[in-house]
């Protein structure tokens, strides 16, 4: 039972990783180079739709993986779980206190109600993601590793 919690722990939280990773790198630079407003819509509407998906894949997340810990104490790669639970509550403290906040008003925002800024949140947006997807790498590969 342990091997089937190992292996569904790692490939959620790999698959969490596969979606930021091409939210950073894939997705945004494909937004940002439609025409006109509508890369800040689909930014708007990828905010709404993954905004209300992603709270419930990170804490799965941890959830899974403090379960691995706690279930595994005893095995190999314990310490190294561990370590991954660690940086998956970064992930989450950096959404709450980082990310969010400027989700929750730029899922909002539309060509005509947008802030003058709306361009410089976008990009600090990105930029804090862009650090969050490194953390949650690591606990991925932390978890990986647990598995050898």
């Amino acid at each position: 039972m342990l091997n089937a919690l190992e292996v569904f722990t790692t490939v959620v939280v790999g698959v969490m990783v596969g979606v930021e990773f091409s939210v950073a790198f894939v997705m945004n630079r494909i937004f940002n180079a439609l025409p006109e407003d509508s890369g800040q819509l689909a930014r708007a509407h990828g905010g709404r739709m993954l905004g209300a998906l992603m709270p419930f894949w990170y804490i799965g997340s941890l959830v899974l993986s403090a379960i691995w810990a706690v279930t595994g104490w005893h095995h190999h790669g314990a310490g190294l779980v561990v370590i991954a639970g660690a940086l998956l509550i970064v992930s989450v403290l950096m959404s709450v206190l980082l990310l969010v906040p400027i989700n929750n008003r730029s899922k909002t925002w539309t060509p005509e109600n947008r802030p003058a800024d709306w361009k410089e949140q976008s990009n600090r947006w990105d930029r804090y993601h862009y650090a969050r997807v490194a953390v949650i790498i690591a606990a991925f590969a932390f978890l990986v590793a647990a598995l050898a």
